[in-house]
């Protein structure tokens, strides 16, 4: 009996393990936050970057941030997106600016640090 229940725990743990990493699923265009440690996904670009005490660091910096899934867009559309991550394959940058919403390191400055893209393929 100690057997199968320790078979069961183990089972249990590791279908929790496997859930908890596998990614989200989610549609073209929806938008996710996350905290600014964890990778932007392919397929995704950064939209927004903020603060949040959730992500666990005691100062102000950035530490959140939006990310927008782009597969699945058809072609011609048009967003707005940080230059903190590269765009995937099939979108084209039509031109950079300043924004204040994607400054994801403290002290960076007034460079452009976003782009308009556009789905080209």
């Amino acid at each position: 009996m100690t057997r199968l229940r320790t078979a069961t725990l183990a089972l249990a743990a590791a279908a929790m393990l496997a859930l908890t990493a596998a990614p989200a699923q989610a549609a073209p265009g929806d938008v996710t936050t996350t905290c600014a440690s964890t990778v932007t996904p392919a397929g995704y670009v950064d939209v927004s970057w903020g603060y949040s005490a959730s992500c666990g660091t005691q100062n102000f910096n950035p530490n959140i941030k939006q990310i927008k899934q782009l597969t699945g867009l058809p072609i011609g559309t048009v967003v707005q997106a940080c230059g903190s991550t590269y765009y995937p394959a099939g979108w084209t940058a039509t031109s950079s600016y300043y924004s204040s919403s994607c400054v994801a390191w403290p002290n960076s400055g007034f460079n452009n640090n976003a782009w308009t893209l556009k789905r080209v393929s």
